[in-house]
């Protein structure tokens, strides 16, 4: 066989491996080949979806030293180093990349972020529009467009102006339609009028049949089941698509149609999504075969976190963090896609602060963390059975919530365990009503039969709840003219 044909056929081969999940193989099949250094910018990739991020840059580094004139070389180094929360880096590789000729509307996607990583929101702003005039119909750029401008300004309209004006440069783009729906339902639309979006243009591809399922949950059942019976017949067997007919026949107490997707859709067996549905089903239902997925006794537990070393006690360590945290809070609104209403969220993850109060939280959930997985021990439920007695922190941000504010009921679908740790708190928690409250196990969609939450935590002052990532979790509104802050983070296995 030539060696062209043995080239061929081990991509193949490794393709496969990737296919399955098997990246380890893989990654060590692309070193073995005749010139890995044809093959770094995937096993890059592949090594960045490992986790292993430091491994990555240093591939990445190397492109950029092997071919410097490469505009695509300093274009993959700056989405990287983006994505480790490095901006000052990631913008000046990306201009690196201009300078060598680059000019590709993701490239100034990269430069936009990395700009609004440093609080150069302005310039980022101009950074996204330069992308999308390459790109007119470019989805990506135009949601953080939005979202940017919207958190800052808490101007719907404003927000939302350049997406309708894409969707009338091409009125039959489901995209651009989705998009639309997906920002009115952020920006303070009712879920009719966000229907209404969805459904009054050309074309009803699955993925809008899904967001028009969805809106619907909220005022006609009937209606859901059929936009959702109609993404399912449209992509059948596609677990997203089954995952919101799931939804949808359990609002209308359907379970025995609940119990046939449960058993028969092909999905990850850590599906957090999936998870927390197949837990709302054994709550209506009264199943006890299998893992219990809703035993809060045992898988939620709250407790302080440790008072680092700096810092005499607890009470001044908290002192400290809570400045540290507010100065970060910049933002007037709410991000898009994320379960807070009436409040703000760091868009920069916490372990990228260089706040030494910041900083030293990690030190104080370590011994927290560790204590829950010694305490959770291992069994073939979903949770403990990826308990491997190690953990890494898949992100950290900070929310603050103004009067009046909550958090939507919502699970975190690439946490294994989330959290949320309260720093400083309204007076309103101590209040009747369990104001400010954490609740578990409602979920955000109307069952024919009442769900409303199953437990509670009332919040305290360095108060850390650790709690499975599947589990629907949420916060009940609080009154006054306090404002309530938080740290959450998930955890992964390591």
């Amino acid at each position: 066989m030539s060696h062209a044909g043995r080239d061929s056929q081990a991509r193949e081969a490794i393709e496969r491996l990737i296919a399955v999940g098997r990246l380890e193989e893989a990654v060590a099949a692309l070193r073995a080949m005749p010139d890995p250094t044809a093959t770094w910018p995937q096993q890059a990739d592949l090594l960045k979806q490992m986790g292993r991020i430091d491994e990555a840059l240093a591939l990445r580094l190397a492109q950029v030293k092997a071919r410097p004139t490469s505009s695509v070389s300093e274009h993959n180094l700056a989405a990287l180093l983006g994505d480790m929360r490095r901006p000052a880096e990631a913008e000046a590789a990306a201009r690196r990349a201009f300078a060598k000729g680059g000019d590709a509307p993701e490239t100034w996607l990269v430069l936009a972020r990395a700009l609004d990583g440093q609080e150069k929101y302005e310039e980022g702003e101009q950074a996204y529009c330069q992308a999308i005039a390459r790109r007119p119909v470019y989805v990506e750029a135009l949601r953080e467009l939005a979202q940017s401008v919207w958190m800052r300004t808490a101007d719907a309209e404003r927000a939302l102006a350049p997406v309708r004006k894409a969707l009338t440069g091409h009125p039959g783009d489901s995209g651009l339609r989705g998009l639309l729906a997906l920002l009115m339902n952020y920006t303070g639309a009712s879920p009719r009028d966000v229907w209404s979006a969805l459904v009054e243009g050309r074309g009803r591809e699955p993925a809008i049949e899904l967001a028009a399922a969805n809106a619907a949950l909220s005022f006609d059942r009937d209606l859901a089941l059929d936009h959702a019976l109609a993404a399912a017949a449209k992509a059948p067997g596609h677990p997203v698509v089954a995952l919101k007919l799931a939804e949808a026949r359990m609002a209308r107490g359907e379970l025995d149609h609940v119990a046939i997707l449960l058993a028969e859709t092909a999905r990850p067996a850590d599906d957090q999504n999936w998870l927390s549905l197949q837990a709302t089903y054994q709550r209506l239902s009264g199943e006890t075969g299998g893992a219990m997925l809703n035993d809060y006794e045992a898988f939620v537990r709250g407790g302080a976190i440790d008072t680092p070393q700096g810092w005499p006690d607890l009470a001044a360590y908290l002192a400290d963090l809570a400045p540290a945290l507010r100065r970060l809070h910049t933002f007037r609104a709410h991000p898009v896609g994320q379960s807070l209403r009436q409040g703000t969220q760091t868009q920069v993850d916490l372990r990228a602060s260089s706040d030494p109060a910041i900083q030293a939280f990690f030190t104080a959930i370590d011994g927290p963390i560790r204590r829950y997985m010694a305490q959770l021990g291992s069994g073939s439920d979903p949770l403990r059975s990826r308990n491997t007695g190690a953990y890494r922190i898949a992100g950290c941000w900070s929310v603050q919530l103004a009067p009046n504010g909550y958090h939507a009921p919502h699970v975190h679908p690439e946490g294994w365990l989330s959290s949320a740790c309260y720093i400083d708190l309204p007076a309103a928690v101590d209040a009747d009503g369990r104001q400010g409250w954490i609740g578990f196990g409602a979920p955000p969609f109307a069952c024919a039969t009442p769900t409303p939450p199953e437990h509670y935590e009332k919040p305290e002052p360095g108060k850390l709840v650790l709690f499975p990532s599947y589990m629907w979790h949420g916060t009940v509104p609080f009154s006054g003219e306090e404002t309530r802050l938080t740290i959450a983070f998930d955890v992964a296995p390591a």
